[in-house]
Order: C-alpha cells, then sequence, then structure tokens
C-alpha cells in the first residue's frame, strides 16, 4: 500500500521547525533566532523542484533566513507565519490542481495533524510527536533536521524512476539571487 501511495505523488509539503529543522533554534543576543538545516535534505528538495515536483514549506515561523534557504532551493510556494495549515494546504491544492492523493505532507507535532490527516500520504520523522506518528504511513527512520525529508524525496524518485541525475551538481541551489 505504501508503494502504491508513493507512485502517486506529484507534491510534497513540509513542516520547517522539527522537519526540515532539529527544532532547536538559538537566540542571539541580539534576538536573532537560528536554524540549522541539512544540506543532503536541500540536494533532495533542489532536485525534486527540478524534476517538476511541486514543493511547498508551511510554517508557523516568520525567519528571513529559512524564507532565503528555501528560495535558494527553487522552492517558491513558501507559506510562514500561518495559523491555521488547512486553508493554505486546500489554497495550494486548488492552485496546482492536486488531489489528496498526489500529496505527500511530513509534519511532526500537533499543528501538522489536521492537515496530515487530508493528505494522501501523511509522513513523519522518527522524532514526531505520539499524535503524528499515529496517522503517519511511514516514520522515517531519519529525525526532523537528520535527513528525513532526503529520506522520503529521495523513496519517491526512487520509485518513479526521476532519482538519478545524469549532470549532478555540487551546488544545491544554496541562497542565489
Amino acid at each position: 500500500m505504501f508503494l502504491e501511495k508513493i507512485r502517486q505523488i506529484k507534491a510534497f509539503i513540509f513542516d520547517v521547525d522539527g522537519v526540515l529543522t532539529d527544532g532547536i533554534v538559538h537566540v542571539t543576543e541580539t534576538g536573532e533566532q537560528l536554524r540549522q538545516f541539512n544540506i543532503k535534505d536541500g540536494y533532495a528538495l533542489q532536485l525534486a523542484v527540478k524534476r517538476g515536483y511541486k514543493i511547498a514549506v508551511i510554517t508557523g515561523g516568520r525567519s528571513a533566513g529559512v524564507r532565503l534557504r528555501l528560495q535558494g532551493l527553487g522552492i517558491s510556494d513558501i507559506f510562514m507565519e500561518v495559523d491555521s495549515k488547512i486553508g493554505i494546504y486546500s489554497q495550494f491544492m486548488t492552485d496546482h490542481q492536486l488531489s489528496a492523493e498526489n500529496v505527500l505532507y511530513m509534519g511532526d507535532d500537533v499543528p501538522d495533524l489536521q492537515v496530515m490527516q487530508l493528505a494522501g500520504l501523511p509522513v513523519c520523522p522518527a522524532d514526531a510527536v505520539e499524535e503524528i506518528k499515529a496517522v503517519s504511513v511511514y516514520v522515517s527512520p531519519k529525525a526532523g533536521g537528520k535527513g528525513c525529508v532526503r529520506d522520503v524525496i529521495e523513496k519517491v524518485l526512487k520509485i518513479q524512476n526521476q532519482w538519478n541525475d545524469p549532470s549532478p551538481s555540487a551546488k544545491d541551489g544554496s541562497f542565489q539571487n
């Protein structure tokens, strides 16, 4: 059943804190909040964009650094300072003419629960909260910010014969203008 669901995926939606990052926020003396991203997750994200998959990031956060990182990877559907993820999810689906079975959603905590119940393929990192694990079709063996995004994108692209890049680049698109 999991493999059959993977074959239908055309879009990925990710949360930020606890999925694309390890959920730890470093706060500087000036109040700047710093997050750490996994470069292997970045490679998989930019490859999925190049292969034509739709990617959205929905987060309650508002970090300009996060936006820059995601834009540098080629992601244009970046939704920040979101209180309720359901409306954004529905609009993304409409805008890209997707049905639920076409969407893989990766979340890690309670704010992701309602959307995950709607997505065709709800998945989570190894360190997600129990409520999220309970609704996930797949729990990555990788923790948030530690390669869980790469894990799910790689699985989808390999099953759909889209993984092997004939001309891979060491440049993952980081901070392009």
